[in-house]
């Protein structure tokens, strides 16, 4: 116990102490703004582990496993926290997607939000027939969809829950009326935040009277949420999908403004998780073979991942090692193809299962080894810049692909608990902060923000042809997910060998596949490899990591003809691994997040 609450307080120390980066608050392809660099060193564990994303919420997660509670316990319990200190990030407001393995067998819990009965294809497009700038489509009630990670929380609460789902809720019920200190982070985003100011309730809570943030240490109040919270804990999730916080937030949608939205109370009350099958398949690196597990349609991570790596394989890039402890310019081009190519499979095929059929009528089609394997020698010594989708099984479709546009938001936890039980969980509200929406019951200081996922969507609905995207708003639907929770097992013994995710938009497709290639294929532990620069290709610019890579590495990219950009490339990887003698945990040094267990 003294060796963890060492580890917390210099976690905490850290989390407040580290170099701001330079960011751009245009840059389209930055989730978050950054906040800071600080190394970690990785943490070693005997018997079970928690990653989160702030120490506060690790340490609750911490107490509920020590109590004798399970990884979805803990779970519930680092999320409520997360709502109150990372409230730019997730919360009660948003989504998520949990995979839960049992020991035995791997499930998908979907909690992604749900368009409103009462939205239509034309949703996020503008009366000039043109689709809404994105911040005219984020800020306010037009783009909230119905939320769900509680509802969902509660439904993997009753199938693998140990402890009583009111004492879950205690450590952030006491946080928020006792208060908790501002971190840099938070100090920063809400800074940076041009539209918070825009929403008296949210500007009143994270901004000073003079309009700059609270400062980095302010003891933040929040009985507002503790309120709520203490309503969920005693009702469920009905005390949010139902009875007056159901119409606060319903009020709060529809009477904003200048962008009002279409949810209704019968939109929350009619709100429904899902337990999806999770999509596995099959990896092998250095000799070894692999079972990889991940989240289905509407989430589009785990089949881009799996898509990526395996055209890496297909590539003979597992020849390339890394140069100086960075991935060589050889390695890089190999990669950004790879990436091109799964990209461009995802804008044209993935959407909700409940809508858009899968290619060739199975979505492992896009993972069969032929046909990444044909899609590996479309890989040349140059660029292809821009790839075009393929056929998978033969597939045709009678959709257009999706355009280009900005994803963001999400925070990651990864658990694994003393029975071995284990959950990869990404938590969402969209944006930095969401729609900039505050819900406040009671008119009182603080509460909890509001999602903006309906911009998942594509905003146009159809292509110059009129041909439909797969991933266009309609009624009920659930937005396309770059989320991409993964739990890895050794295929021989069914042992888990990693838990691990990100938050970061689009770019978590990239971060959490780097993260996997760098434990899996150059044989890094887990703190390593998420401390490797991150790269990444949306099927268009190669994007390195700003200032970590060497001239000569983004000379070389240039010459194959790549467009190489740099740019601040804020991940929040959360990873636990399987040693030897237990878990080694690692979290990213440019975010404030920590790894405690015993």
């Amino acid at each position: 116990m003294k060796n963890k609450l060492a580890l917390l307080a210099a976690a905490l120390v850290a989390a407040c102490s580290s170099t701001p980066f330079d960011y751009n608050p245009d840059q389209p392809d930055s989730p978050e703004a950054a906040s800071g660099y600080a190394e970690k060193p990785g943490w070693a564990t005997d018997t079970f582990a928690v990653a989160a994303a702030n120490p506060q919420a690790a340490d609750a997660g911490y107490r509920i496993l020590r109590a004798g509670g399970s990884a979805v316990d803990a779970a519930i319990a680092v999320q409520m926290v997360l709502a109150l200190v990372e409230p730019q990030s997730s919360g009660i407001g948003g989504g998520a997607f949990l995979l839960h393995f049992d020991g035995k067998d791997v499930e998908a819990y979907d909690g992604r939000e749900t368009a409103p009965a009462a939205a239509d294809e034309r949703l996020l497009m503008g009366p000039d027939n043109k689709p809404l700038p994105f911040y005219e489509a984020v800020v306010g009630g037009r783009a909230v969809g119905v939320p769900g990670a509680v509802r969902m929380l509660e439904m993997a609460h009753r199938q693998h829950g140990k402890l009583p789902w009111p004492r879950l809720f205690e450590p952030a019920i006491a946080l928020a009326d006792g208060g908790f200190k501002v971190s840099l982070r938070l100090n920063k985003l809400a800074n940076s935040d041009a539209h918070l100011k825009k929403d008296p309730q949210a500007a009143g809570y994270f901004l000073e009277p003079d309009g700059r943030a609270r400062r980095v240490g302010f003891n933040l109040r929040n009985p507002e949420l503790a309120a709520v919270l203490r309503r969920i804990a005693t009702e469920g999730s009905k005390a949010l999908h139902e009875g007056e916080i159901a119409q606060a937030i319903v009020k709060k949608v529809q009477a904003h403004p200048a962008n009002p939205g279409r949810m209704t109370l019968a939109d929350l009350a009619g709100y429904q998780p899902k337990k999806r099958a999770a999509l596995c398949h099959d990896y092998r690196a250095r000799g070894r073979d692999y079972r990889m597990c991940g989240f289905p349609p509407p989430g589009s991570g785990a089949i881009t991942v799996g898509q990526i790596l395996g055209i890496l394989d297909r590539s003979h890039a597992d020849a390339i090692a890394l140069e100086n402890g960075l991935p060589s310019a050889n390695w890089l081009h190999l990669y950004t193809e790879a990436s091109r190519l799964a990209f461009a499979d995802r804008a044209q095929y993935i959407g909700d299962p409940d809508f858009v059929q899968p290619p060739a009528g199975n979505w492992a089609s896009l993972l069969e080894p032929s046909y990444l394997a044909q899609r590996a020698k479309l890989i040349g010594a140059q660029s292809m810049k821009v790839a075009t989708a393929g056929t998978p099984g033969g597939a045709t479709t009678s959709h257009a692909p999706s355009a280009d546009q900005p994803e963001y938001g999400t925070s990651h936890i990864s658990i694994v608990d003393a029975q071995g039980n284990a959950v990869a969980m990404t938590t969402t509200i969209e944006d930095q902060f969401g729609s900039r929406q505050m819900v406040s019951v009671n008119g009182g200081a603080g509460g909890f923000l509001l999602n903006n996922q309906l911009t998942d969507f594509s905003f146009a609905p159809t292509d110059a042809q009129a041909k439909p995207v797969a991933n266009r708003v309609q009624p009920g639907k659930r937005p396309r997910s770059s989320m991409a929770p993964t739990l890895v097992f050794d295929k021989a013994t069914g042992q888990l060998v990693l838990n691990v995710g990100s938050p970061g938009g689009a770019m978590i497709i990239h971060y959490t596949a780097k993260t996997i290639y760098g434990v899996l294929n150059w044989g890094l532990n887990a703190q390593q490899a998420i401390a490797l620069p991150n790269f990444a290709s949306l099927n268009g610019p190669s994007l390195l990591e700003k200032e970590r890579f060497p001239p000569a590495t983004v000379e070389a990219l240039r010459a194959r003809g790549a467009q190489v950009r740099e740019q601040p490339m804020t991940s929040g990887l959360q990873a636990i691994q399987r040693t030897r003698a237990g878990f080694f945990g690692g979290a990213d040094p440019r975010r404030e997040g920590i790894v405690l267990g015993d």
